[in-house]
């Protein structure tokens, strides 16, 4: 048995007529007839009773009528399901992000506006740093990753995408004497402890922070590590040190932190969003399309 089949027989039991039934789906009145009769073989019972001008239901033909709709209903919806999936309406979007491009805003825009366009998708957030969302990304765990590009190794059968530098700016904690300044020269900070990323994670904030300290003829001192850029915050909030981390971050209010922007041309940080080369789920597609320069392929 065939959808066709239950297609041809939906016709008929609504027409009441073979004639009127073939017209409607667009085949000639004996091949209809004779698929009806196909049917009705399979089945071992006649469906209709045939009339002069028309075609009534059998006692079994009533009894298949409610369970045909019901499978071409069932049909219906799986072909719409598997359109929805194969557009990436439905299913889920896994996404990572650095802790430190939490809140740049583009990161922000397209989760806000993928859930508003594809409100029948689920995203599903994880956060990590570039190292390990490079590895889930490489071992089909992510679907894209907002990473930074300095940390990603050549060969790693990604795609990368830039999406533009960021600025750093000072966290200063509340009550520093640096607070009163509008804006703060990296040779201030010469005498300062540093709170950073801790080192193998944050190894492109040290280094950029090393090299920039080092351009005003000074070393950072460092005085703590921190696994998180949260964590940072707070610590510099708890008077352990400064830290240099990018401008989006002054969306972080947290009580006890003062942010200034850096004298002068300050280092900046990249941003790119990362998906695996030639791989992209639909669903990760439509959240591409959302992203400024970024390109879908095909």
């Amino acid at each position: 048995m065939e959808l066709r089949h239950i297609r041809y027989f939906l016709a008929v039991a609504e027409e009441q007529n073979f004639t009127r039934a073939a017209a409607r789906i667009g085949i000639g009145q004996p091949p209809l007839s004779q698929q009806i009769r196909d049917l009705e073989t399979e089945i071992g019972f006649a469906l209709f009773r045939r009339r002069p001008h028309g075609a009534t239901l059998t006692e079994a033909g009533e009894a298949f009528l409610p369970e045909a709709r019901k499978i071409i209903a069932q049909a219906e919806r799986a072909v719409r399901a598997a359109r929805r999936a194969g557009g990436g309406e439905d299913g889920a979007l896994r996404v990572g992000f650095t802790s430190s491009a939490n809140f740049h805003p583009i990161v922000t825009e397209a989760f806000t506006v993928f859930h508003w366009k594809h409100p029948d998708a689920s995203l599903v957030v994880e956060e990590g740093n570039t190292a390990r969302l490079v590895e889930r990304l490489r071992n089909s765990e992510l679907d894209a990753a907002f990473v930074r590009p300095d940390n990603v190794e050549d060969g790693a059968g990604l795609q990368l995408i830039p999406l533009g530098d960021e600025p750093l700016i000072v966290a200063l904690p509340v009550g520093h004497a640096l607070t009163g300044r509008a804006s703060v020269p990296l040779s201030a900070l010469r005498a300062e402890p540093f709170v950073i990323f801790s080192r193998g994670i944050g190894q492109t904030f040290l280094g950029l922070i090393a090299e920039a300290c080092r351009r005003e003829g000074f070393e950072p001192t460092i005085a703590q590590e921190a696994p998180q850029i949260g964590v940072m915050v707070n610590l510099v909030a708890a008077g352990l040190g400064v830290a240099l981390v990018p401008a989006s971050i002054a969306q972080l209010a947290v009580k006890g932190v003062v942010y200034r922007p850096i004298d002068g041309e300050p280092p900046c940080v990249s941003l790119a969003l990362a998906t695996r080369a030639g791989d992209i789920p639909a669903s990760a597609r439509n959240f591409l399309a959302l992203i400024p320069c970024a390109e879908t392929g095909a």
